[in-house]
């Protein structure tokens, strides 16, 4: 009897335990950092700092506007000397508005942004489902997520983001080219709540090439309670 008693005792707790959570797959993943690092649209002010080879700095403020998935637009608010340039994505095209040209100037996804140690599309283009395939591993307390370009439109061939299981916030990433080699690292830091948006503040990014180098994004604020009107997002709007 008591044999029994404690048989029935198990089996209704294994009953009544409830299946376990699976773990999250690399869609998921990637769908948790674009939501977490690229909302569907905002209004912000960042600033970055590029530290260069020779020990310099120059550092740049800037207001940035997004909508939907492909929308950007950046305005130079210091130093004074960019000021009154602008950077404008429009689904897979961009451009940077010159004040001394009066039009817009053609930019690659993969050149420097503002010669720092971000590319153009890392600062206008956070949309990991778009343009990446992945898979997904543990590693101790975080998720791996691997990530191999779909496209032309990628920031790099491939990405590696150890984002932490407890709250899928991403912590750092590696960016590869297509033949392994590694170009930079990320440093993902200072979370913030930003009205209801909790995200690192802070990205350290460290040009693995040139060592000496490195640059720094950091967010002042972000407001996601915006809908921006879909006239300022063409080139006739630039410098206005």
């Amino acid at each position: 009897m008591k044999f029994l008693a404690k048989a029935l005792t198990l089996a209704v707790g294994v009953l009544t335990a409830g299946p376990a959570l699976a773990d999250p797959t690399a869609l998921d993943l990637m769908h948790k950092y674009d939501q977490i690092m690229g909302p569907e649209n905002f209004d912000a002010v960042t600033r970055m700092t590029a530290h260069r080879d020779d020990g310099t700095e120059r550092g740049y403020k800037m207001q940035v506007l997004k909508k939907g998935d492909d929308k950007f637009r950046i305005t130079f608010r210091e130093p004074a000397a960019v000021v009154g340039q602008e950077l404008l994505r429009q689904g897979d095209n961009l451009w940077v508005y010159m004040p001394n040209l009066k039009r817009g100037v053609r930019l690659a996804n993969r050149d420097s942004f503002q010669g720092g140690d971000f590319n153009n599309a890392d600062v206008l283009r956070v949309k990991y489902e778009a343009d990446y395939d992945g898979t997904s591993s543990a590693d101790g307390d975080a998720w791996v997520l691997e990530l191999k370009a779909k496209n032309s439109n990628a920031s790099y061939d491939k990405v590696k983001i150890w984002m932490k299981k407890a709250d899928m916030l991403p912590v750092k990433g590696e960016y590869y080219t297509a033949s392994g080699k590694l170009l930079r690292k990320a440093e993902f830091s200072d979370v913030k709540n930003f009205d209801g948006i909790v995200r690192p503040g802070k990205i350290t990014m460290r040009n693995m090439l040139a060592t000496q180098r490195w640059s720094v994004m950091s967010w002042e604020s972000l407001n996601t309670k915006v809908n921006p009107p879909a006239t300022k997002f063409v080139l006739d709007d630039l410098g206005k």
